[in-house]
C-alpha cells in the first residue's frame, strides 16, 4: 500500500505534487507515513494570487471583523483537535506535548482576537501614538498611520511545533490585513498538513488569506518584493542564508528569525537545598529537559547553579529524570516520547559527544535507553542526558543540543553569571529562581540585553505562572543575537510588524479627514441637539456642545473636602497653600473641576448614551482659584463601533477652561452609546 503524497492548498484548491518526493516517517514505529514535495508549485503565481486575492478581501475588513473570523476559527480547531492529537503522536509526543502544541496554538488565535478587540479600533487602519504639534500655531499636525501591506507574509515552520508555529505567526499577519503562505518544516509536515485541511474544511477564512505548500518554497524567494513579510524559524545557519537572499537585499523585504538559542535558567544563592524555590528549580528544568523531548526553542540548555549547590542540584534532578519513562507516547505510562526523526537523533548525539568534551555525563546515556512499549532502533528515541560543564569553556555557550538535553554549570558571584550568560550570544528565554528581589534585579538587567524574554519564578509567582518555556501572545517572542534577533507575537507589536507605519503631516481640518478622528484645531460642530442625545450612527466626530460658565466657590471647595475627606492643605490651609511655589493660595481639588464639568455638559435624561466608562489622558493645566469661572466645551473625538453588540464606544474631547481663555484640564472621556437600530 503506497503512501500518501501530502497535499498542498495554493491558488484557491488543493495542489497533489507532480512528483513521488521523500517520505517521512513515523518518529514512534518509523513506518513511512507520508512523502512530500512541493513539486509542479508556480510560486510566483501562488505570490500573486495572495496579493491579488487574499490581500484586498483582507484589506476590505476592520480589525474587529478579522479578530471575530479569528474567533471562529480558532473555536473551530478546539472542536476538532482530537483529531489533530492523533496525528500528532505520530510525531513522537505524549498526549501532553500535543495540547503544549495544539492548545497551546488555539489560544494563540483567540488571545489575538480578544487582544484585537480590546486594543485595535474597528477599522482597517491604526492610528499610531498621540498627534505631534509641528508649529507653534497649531495649524501643522503630524500623525502617524498603520496600513496593511499590500504583499504576503511568507511563514517558514521549525519541526518542533507543527501546530503552533503556524498559528503563532498566522494570527498577526491575518490581523494586520495580510494574507500568509505557510510552509512546515518536513519532518511533522503531515501535522500541519492535517490542521491546514480542517481550516480550509472549514470555509471561515476568505479566498486567498491563508495558503499552504508542504516540501520546499522552490523559487519562492525570487518573487518576493518589499510589500512582502517573511517570518523564520530553524536554525541560525539557515536564517543566515536566507536573510541574505538577493530579492531580500534588493526590496529590503522585513524579515525576522527565531533561531538557535542556548537559554539559561539560573538558581538564586538563596534557593538552598529544602527550599520552595530549590523544588521549583529541579522541577522546572525536568519539565524543560522532557516536555517536546527538549525540542522547544525555549528549552533549558544551560543550568547555572551556585558552586555550592551543583552536586544537590545533580542529585536531585536525576532522581527524577530516573522516574522518567520513555516510550511509545500511546502508552499512559510513558512520560516522554521520541525525538521527530532518527536524523534528529544522530544530531543530537552529534551535540551531547561535543558536549561531553567539555564537561562529564552525570545522567543517561546518548546510545542507549529503556524504551517502553516501542522498538529503540526503529524510533527515533534518546535517554534524557544531564551533564555537568565548564562554564570557562566555549562549548556549553555555543553547542546546542536540540533534545531532551541540559548542562549544569557552577556560578560564584552574579558578574561571573552574567558574563557566562552573555557567551550564549542571544537567547529567546531565560529564567531566574530566587525569593530575593535584590538578586532578581541584578541578574535580569545584567543579562537582559542578550535575552528576548526573562521569567523571575519563585513561591509567589509559581502557582499562576506558566513557566520558562511558554510564549505568550501578549509577550514578545524571539531575542538577540544568535536567537535571530526578531520578535514574533507580543501583542499587537506582532500585528503592527506587518504594517507600514506612515508619518501624516497636515493642518488639523485634513488630518481629521484622513483619520476620521477629530483632533485639536479642526472644525467644531455645534448643533441645536444636545450630543448624548444622538444614537451611535447619529454622532460625528467635531459634533460639540459648550456649556458653561460656573462659578467655583469656597463654599464649593470646602464642602467638596468635607465630602470626599481629601482635605490636602492646598485646598484647605491658607498660610501653607501660600507658601506652595505653585500656588500662592488655595485652590480647588482637581477632582472637583472634573465633576463640575460634568454636571455642565451631562445632559441627565435617559439617551443612547448608556454609560461613562473611563477617563483617559487627564491633565491639570493651571490652578483653579475661588471665584473663577469655568467654561467646558466637549467634542466628539473617535467613534468605534462593536461588531457583536446594541452599542459602540465614543470617546469625546473634554476642555476645561477659566475665564480667561486659559485651559485648567484637558482629558478623554469615554462613553458607551447605543446604536439606533438597538433602541
Amino acid at each position: 500500500m503506497s503512501t500518501p503524497l501530502l497535499r498542498g492548498h495554493v491558488l484557491g484548491e488543493w495542489h497533489t505534487p507532480t512528483e513521488d518526493g521523500r517520505p517521512l516517517h513515523d518518529a514512534v514505529t518509523g513506518d513511512e507515513v507520508a512523502r512530500i514535495s512541493s513539486a509542479g508549485v508556480d510560486f510566483g503565481a501562488v505570490l500573486d494570487y495572495g496579493r491579488r486575492t487574499g490581500g484586498p478581501a483582507l484589506r476590505e475588513l476592520t480589525f474587529h471583523q478579522r479578530a471575530a473570523l479569528l474567533k471562529a476559527l480558532g473555536q473551530h480547531l478546539r472542536e476538532h483537535r482530537e483529531r489533530l492529537y492523533a496525528v500528532s503522536a505520530r510525531t513522537g509526543a505524549t498526549l501532553f506535548d500535543s495540547k503544549f502544541d495544539i492548545d497551546g496554538g488555539i489560544g494563540v488565535l483567540l488571545a489575538y482576537a480578544s487582544r484585537a478587540k480590546r486594543e485595535l479600533p474597528n477599522d482597517t487602519f491604526y492610528v499610531d501614538g498621540a498627534v505631534e504639534p509641528l508649529g507653534r500655531g497649531g495649524t501643522f499636525l503630524g500623525q502617524h498611520l498603520c496600513t496593511p501591506l499590500h504583499g504576503v507574509a511568507v511563514q517558514i515552520n521549525a519541526f518542533n511545533f507543527p501546530v503552533w508555529g503556524p498559528l503563532e505567526k498566522l494570527a498577526p499577519a491575518f490581523l494586520a490585513g495580510v494574507p500568509s503562505l505557510v510552509k512546515p518544516a518536513s519532518p511533522t509536515a503531515y501535522l500541519t498538513v492535517e490542521l491546514a485541511e480542517i481550516i480550509v474544511e472549514s470555509g471561515i477564512l476568505p479566498p486567498g488569506a491563508l495558503q499552504f505548500v508542504a516540501g520546499s518554497l522552490g523559487d519562492a524567494f525570487d518573487h518576493l518584493t518589499g510589500q512582502d513579510v517573511v517570518s523564520f524559524t530553524g536554525s541560525a545557519s539557515t536564517a543566515q542564508i536566507l536573510r541574505t537572499h538577493p530579492s531580500l537585499v534588493r526590496h529590503a523585504v522585513r524579515f525576522t528569525a527565531e533561531a538557535d538559542s542556548l537559554n539559561l535558567s539560573v538558581l538564586g544563592p538563596d534557593a538552598a537545598p529544602g527550599t520552595a524555590e530549590f523544588d521549583l528549580y529541579v522541577k522546572q528544568l525536568l519539565q524543560e529537559m522532557t516536555v517536546k523531548a527538549g525540542q522547544k526553542c525555549t528549552a533549558i540548555r544551560r543550568a547555572f547553579v551556585p558552586a555550592a549547590h551543583v552536586d544537590a542540584v545533580v542529585e536531585a534532578v536525576s532522581a527524577r529524570l530516573a522516574k522518567t519513562t520513555v516510550g511509545n507516547p500511546a502508552n499512559e505510562g510513558v512520560r516522554m516520547g521520541a525525538l521527530a526523526s532518527l536524523d534528529q537523533r544522530e544530531e543530537v548525539r552529534r551535540s551531547v559527544k561535543a558536549l561531553a568534551d567539555s564537561g562529564r555525563v552525570v545522567f543517561g546515556d546518548p546510545e542507549k535507553v529503556d524504551v517502553v512499549d516501542a522498538d529503540p532502533d526503529r524510533g527515533a528515541f534518546i535517554s534524557p542526558i544531564l551533564l555537568v560543564g565548564d562554564p570557562e569553556r566555549a562549548e556549553p555557550h555555543e553547542v546546542e543540543a536540540f533534545g531532551p538535553v541540559s548542562t549544569v554549570l557552577p556560578y560564584e558571584t552574579t558578574e561571573q553569571l552574567v558574563e557566562y550568560a552573555a557567551r550564549g550570544q542571544g537567547s529567546l528565554a531565560g529564567s531566574v529562581v530566587t525569593a530575593d528581589p535584590a538578586f532578581a534585579r541584578e541578574v535580569v538587567l545584567g543579562v537582559a540585553p542578550w535575552h528576548g524574554r526573562l521569567l523571575v519564578l519563585n513561591e509567589r509567582d509559581a502557582k499562576e505562572s506558566t513557566g520558562h518555556g511558554s510564549p505568550l501572545p501578549a509577550l514578545v517572542h524571539g531575542g538577540p543575537g544568535r536567537a535571530g534577533g526578531g520578535e514574533e507575537m507580543g501583542g499587537i507589536r506582532g500585528v503592527l510588524h506587518h504594517m507600514q507605519r506612515t508619518a501624516v503631516q497636515a493642518d488639523p481640518e485634513t488630518l481629521a479627514a484622513v483619520t476620521g478622528r477629530w483632533v485639536a484645531g479642526a472644525q467644531r460642530r455645534e448643533t441645536d441637539v444636545h450630543p448624548f442625545r444622538k444614537h451611535l450612527e447619529e454622532l460625528r466626530p467635531g459634533d460639540t456642545i459648550v456649556a458653561g460658565p460656573r462659578r467655583v466657590t469656597q463654599a464649593d471647595v470646602e464642602h467638596f473636602a468635607e465630602f470626599t475627606g481629601d482635605t490636602f492643605y492646598a485646598h484647605m490651609d491658607a498660610e501653607a497653600a501660600a507658601a506652595n511655589p505653585l500656588f500662592g493660595e488655595r485652590v480647588a481639588h482637581g477632582y472637583l473641576i472634573v465633576s463640575l464639568a460634568a454636571g455642565l455638559f451631562v445632559d441627565p435624561d435617559p439617551g443612547p448614551v448608556l454609560a461613562n466608562f473611563g477617563v483617559d489622558n487627564l491633565r491639570f493645566l493651571t490652578p483653579v482659584k475661588f471665584d473663577d469661572e469655568l467654561t467646558v466645551t466637549l467634542t466628539c473625538k473617535q467613534i468605534t463601533p462593536r461588531e457583536a453588540a446594541g452599542y459602540g464606544e465614543v470617546r469625546w474631547d473634554a476642555d476645561v477652561t477659566r475665564q480667561d481663555g486659559e485651559c485648567v484640564a484637558r482629558y478623554d472621556v469615554l462613553t458607551l452609546v447605543a446604536k439606533q437600530d438597538a433602541s
